[in-house]
């Protein structure tokens, strides 16, 4: 019995449910390529599957329609695939548990993948359909667009004819996108030293965040737990000494980190009375215990105070585990690193002078990681002006310099310009008003999307971007609205008659 078998649109939905059988976190994408290409093998439809794994399946235009320009169709076969702490879903290895609430489709304890997995639904529908009249189908499915794009930089057009395209990327109903930032992956790598402490084990989780897209929700102001975790230990080194066992916190650079962790082992503390070191005289450990916990309540309180409006549910859960010794981060190294991460930008850095309401500039400390004797991070960086997304990239460059870190840029991608003069544009606002009786939103937006490489690729490409409702895309609350959907594929429909 399969979840999803009694939605509308059947095919799009019988689809989408496949796709969600198969693993496809980004970097794991193997499967669900092989299984785009065995579907068109099935179809006797003729493809290309690439060495990285894109996938690209044409199909001829329908009868009547053999000499209208043929059409370019794009989504991403890859998820930002992230669950709950008590999920025992292997993401590498198993499928979703998909569930539906009312007019919503979501995954138990897991992300959706709606993004894109709807695209991909949509386009296979189409190529598996008939009865209805469209123009040469060229469906182009990309690996790893969530974590640089990687698809769209290697992907080879030869076999297409289409300089008009549909992106399927999109997750407001209603909405044309028609311009994005661009953006890169600024890689840190913080070496340490490890040695043999003794001293108070103390666990500290900053919790209760929202998370949220990097690109659409970073406006929101919510609070980011990787940068909220280096001020607590900027904040605690003033009141002890301790060494580092392990941070860890968020799940993609490209995800506001709801979750970050510190493992630490307190060495020493400081109290009106004096300073005093494990082992030594005059250190008591109730005391130790009271003063990093009273700090930590007090901060807890402060940082909920200023998120109140933004991010109401953030708090600081800690715990203390009984005197020991362990193997740890240095206190020189810990230091250094928590004024690191205490100084890392975060958040909204300039807002677009030419469009209002829309982020010019940002960055995200999305993935925090300590292994064998390194610490590495990774921050997503968005601009819709180049300039100010390498002056941003060098600012980091600089930062990383300071704290004695290795930095790499990876998955540099541009942005999509927009364009004055764009009869695709007009035509699907044609066609949304004759279907809807309202006009559609002409917008851009500070997410990134493939269509600036693939212009790069294709002279004088004309793109525009659509797609259904969905909320809290990169989250475990993710969900893809079955309605919306099925709007979204009757205006397809219509749009690709009237091309």
């Amino acid at each position: 019995m399969r979840v999803l078998e009694n939605l509308k649109p059947e095919r799009v939905f019988y689809f989408f449910e496949e796709i969600c059988r198969i693993p496809h976190g980004s970097g794991n994408t193997g499967r669900i390529s092989d299984y785009l290409a065995e579907f068109a093998a099935q179809r006797g439809l003729e493809h290309y599957q690439d060495a990285v794994g894109n996938v690209i399946i044409i199909k001829e235009a329908s009868k009547g329609y053999e000499d209208h320009p043929a059409v370019m169709l794009q989504g991403h076969m890859d998820m930002v695939a992230v669950k709950k702490p008590d999920c025992d879903i292997d993401m590498e290895k198993e499928g979703l548990r998909l569930g539906t609430h009312g007019d919503w489709i979501y995954a138990e304890g897991t992300s959706l993948g709606g993004d894109d997995g709807i695209a991909v639904a949509c386009g296979l529908a189409l190529l598996d359909g008939s009865g209805y009249k469209h123009p040469r189908i060229e469906l182009v499915i990309t690996v790893d667009e969530e974590v640089g794009m990687d698809g769209a930089r290697a992907i080879d057009f030869a076999p297409c004819r289409a300089n008009t395209l549909i992106n399927l990327d999109s997750e407001e109903e209603g909405i044309f996108l028609a311009g994005c930032a661009g953006g890169a992956r600024v890689n840190f790598g913080l070496k340490y030293e490890e040695s043999s402490l003794a001293g108070i084990p103390c666990s500290i989780e900053v919790v209760g965040l929202k998370g949220g897209h990097s690109g659409a929700e970073i406006h929101k102001g919510r609070g980011n737990a990787n940068c909220l975790l280096g001020r607590i230990l900027k904040r605690l080194e003033a009141s002890a000494d301790f060494g580092v066992e392990s941070l860890r916190g968020g799940l993609a650079d490209n995800a506001i980190p709801r979750q970050a962790r510190a493992q630490l082992l307190i060495t020493g503390y400081r109290s009106d009375c004096g300073e005093y070191r494990y082992g030594e005289d005059g250190f008591e450990e109730e005391a130790c215990r009271a003063l990093i916990g009273e700090l930590l309540t007090r901060t807890g309180k402060e940082l909920s105070a200023e998120l109140e409006q933004k991010d109401p549910d953030v708090r600081i859960e800690y715990s203390f585990g009984e005197a020991e010794e362990r193997k740890c981060m240095e206190e020189k190294d810990a230091g250094r690193i928590a004024s690191f991460l205490n100084a890392v930008p975060d958040g909204v850095q300039a807002m677009s002078g030419a469009m209002e309401g829309l982020v010019e500039t940002s960055l995200n400390l999305g993935m925090l990681r300590c292994r064998e004797g390194e610490l590495k991070m990774g921050i997503s960086v968005r601009s819709s002006l180049e300039s100010a997304k390498y002056a941003l990239i060098r600012r980091l460059k600089s930062l990383g310099d300071l704290a004695g870190a290795k930095v790499e840029v990876t998955g540099d991608y541009p942005g999509w310009a927009y364009r004055s003069q764009s009869p695709l544009r007009e035509k699907m606002t044609r066609v949304y008003e004759e279907m809807f009786h309202k006009k559609p939103e002409i917008q851009a937006i500070h997410a990134g999307l493939e269509c600036g490489l693939f212009s790069d690729k294709i002279p004088d490409l004309d793109c525009v971007s659509l797609g259904p409702d969905m909320k809290n895309i990169h989250t475990t609350e993710e969900e893809l609205c079955v309605s919306s959907t099925e709007r979204m594929w009757n205006f397809l429909i219509k749009l690709l008659e009237e091309m």
